[in-house]
């Protein structure tokens, strides 16, 4: 399956088409897709999701999509990677919180996140400031200007996605709490041994794998190799760092042990990745 990536922090793609030319693809970066006119069929992770006028979908890059355009239809995607969210503007503990849990979102198939028309509204008003901004020269302060935009847009995106989400249960929330932790400490391998994350969370460690697998569908191991391994793309994608840099980041013994994990569970080494790698959209 085709990937694509994105060689900025963030930016906007404004389009119209009256058939969609891409294949079902994945990228290494977060979509905020609007639909502007138009209506079809969005396909996502399997799925179909009927779209029209006013839509909003939140993907991340783990889903894998394609649209089947039944009217012409005006697209305005958002996109942006992990490395925008350690942006200055966008680091207070806070907000951290609620971006992160956002984002968790984004890898669960669903149709347009707003249903109610004046929240549309309001993210439309919003997406027609930000491209106003972002088309023009850069300003001193755009992206103070382009941050507060985006903070409002994911906080109202945000707002409708708990709106949509059943209370989750006491086993729910664990689960998430050990997401987060794994995230936090993905440059420390010492730190994601199942003995220690069953300590930290206060769970026998013959358990630990089995609840993690019952209440996200993928064993422990298998999500931090996953979520080590889309972070290290990004290192390679987006950074000049050096195949030593990156393994001693990642906790690697040595390049080579770098080198042989990253093809085991890619098929592909880091270099032949990073020299061909297909082209941002």
């Amino acid at each position: 399956m085709k990937r694509y990536v994105l060689h900025s922090p963030f930016n906007i793609y404004h389009f119209e088409a009256a058939q969609w030319e891409h294949p079902v693809h994945k990228h290494t970066y977060y979509e905020i897709i609007f639909i502007l006119k138009g209506f079809g069929n969005h396909n996502i992770n399997g799925n179909t999701y009927p779209y029209e006028q006013g839509d909003v979908f939140l993907l991340g890059p783990e889903d894998f999509h394609s649209f089947d355009i039944v009217s012409i239809t005006e697209f305005c995607f958002i996109r942006f990677n992990e490395s925008y969210s350690k942006t200055h503007s966008v680091t207070d503990k806070y907000w951290q919180q609620i971006f992160q849990s956002l984002l968790l979102t984004s890898t669960q198939s669903r149709g347009t996140i707003v249903h109610d028309k004046e929240e549309k509204q309001k993210l439309h008003q919003l997406l027609k400031v930000l491209e106003s901004e972002y088309d023009n020269p850069p300003s001193a302060h755009f992206e103070m200007i382009r941050d507060s935009l985006m903070r409002s847009i994911l906080l109202i995106l945000a707002r409708n996605l708990s709106q949509q989400t059943p209370a989750k249960s006491e086993e729910s929330n664990a689960a998430e709490a050990i997401l987060r932790y794994i995230k936090q400490h993905i440059y420390e391998p010492q730190k994601l041994s199942m003995e220690r994350i069953a300590e930290e969370f206060h769970l026998a460690p013959s358990y630990v794998s089995i609840f993690f697998k019952k209440q996200t569908g993928e064993s422990l191991k298998q999500f931090i190799v996953k979520h080590r391994i889309k972070l290290i793309e990004a290192r390679l994608l987006y950074s000049s760092m050096t195949l030593t840099e990156i393994a001693h980041e990642f906790g690697f013994t040595d390049e080579s042990h770098f080198c042989k994990q990253f093809r085991k569970y890619t098929g592909n080494n880091p270099t032949a990745f990073r020299k061909n790698v297909a082209p941002v959209l």
